[in-house]
């Protein structure tokens, strides 16, 4: 917590976190986006000899502005809104305030991008891109990387859940990975024969090397730790940079692309949401506007008269 922040504002805002991690069941990332957003909230108030517990409306309003003229993207601010909102809303549900001051705050319209997708034949040059070679600590990491891509593009996993999985979770000879998704659900998803062949050679001749003993943990960094988000992001984007030269991949291109492959093969978006573990369908109708995207430029490229 800032230091600047009074002992009643850290405990307040303690009690909010807690409030979204055990009640709401949001993931770790998410409650702590909205902590920090509201400390931000809670020093602009300090400063202004305000507090939490007392803010006005104008006064989150000026806050808000403030954001806007420090040069915040709209998308950053419009998270703050939420997490303000939130916030206050828990307030008055618990009796800490009379009434919500937030009720009347506007969000700013964020522009909604067309996720990033890589072409089928590039998502193959990337996830066969890791070398296996040799023997020891360097040919364990290859067949890990291998085995780390081909589920976040063969299954479209989370990086977060990639990097919690553990050895229970994993049934190759069923071709099934059970993987905790937002909100600690769980889902049980297919795993392609590529993916299934690599974790099967990574569990026989790589992560023995890697994994201290007794450890469930699948993946493991050079250290013998977790292989952690960020491990698998530098990992992605290193590999990204070396064989996919002016592309920026990130483990979500390969989400975005295993779910808009899907769609552009026939499969049925229900379907998709369900291997997606999006809680709404309307998340994942998104990508069918890559795939019409994708369909109007293959007609412009094709048809004589486009």
């Amino acid at each position: 917590m800032p230091q600047g922040l009074p002992r009643t504002e850290i405990d307040l805002l303690a009690g909010f976190e807690d409030h979204l991690a055990l009640e709401r069941r949001l993931s770790p990332h998410t409650v702590a986006a909205y902590r920090g957003d509201l400390e931000q909230l809670g020093t602009f108030l300090t400063r202004n000899r305000a507090s939490l517990g007392s803010a006005p409306y104008p006064l989150l309003r000026r806050f808000l502005a403030q954001q806007h003229t420090l040069g915040f993207a709209r998308a950053t601010i419009a998270r703050r809104v939420g997490a303000i909102k939130t916030f206050y809303r828990w307030m008055a549900s618990t009796g800490r305030i009379e009434a919500d001051p937030s009720l009347l705050l506007g969000s700013p319209k964020v522009v909604n991008r067309l996720p990033s997708v890589l072409r089928p034949k590039e998502a193959e040059i990337l996830a066969e891109g890791p070398v296996v070679v040799g023997e020891g600590l360097e040919r364990a990491v290859g067949l890990r990387d291998r085995a780390a891509l081909e589920l976040l593009y063969g299954s479209g996993l989370r990086v977060g859940e990639v990097a919690t999985l553990t050895l229970d979770r994993v049934d190759v000879e069923r071709g099934r990975v059970l993987v905790l998704g937002k909100g600690s659900k769980e889902r049980e998803v297919p795993i392609s024969e590529y993916a299934a062949d690599a974790l099967r050679d990574y569990l026989e001749h790589g992560r023995s090397r890697m994994a201290p003993g007794g450890s469930r943990q699948l993946f493991f960094n050079r250290r013998g730790k977790a292989f952690s988000e960020r491990d698998i992001r530098s990992m992605v984007e290193r590999y990204g940079a070396t064989l996919l030269p002016g592309r920026r991949v990130t483990p979500h291109t390969l989400r975005h692309s295993f779910a808009t492959h899907l769609l552009e093969g026939g499969a049925d978006i229900r379907a998709v949401q369900e291997l997606l573990g999006h809680a709404s369908v309307a998340t994942t109708q998104r990508y069918t506007h890559v795939s019409r995207r994708r369909l109007f430029e293959a007609y412009e490229r094709a048809h004589p008269r486009a």
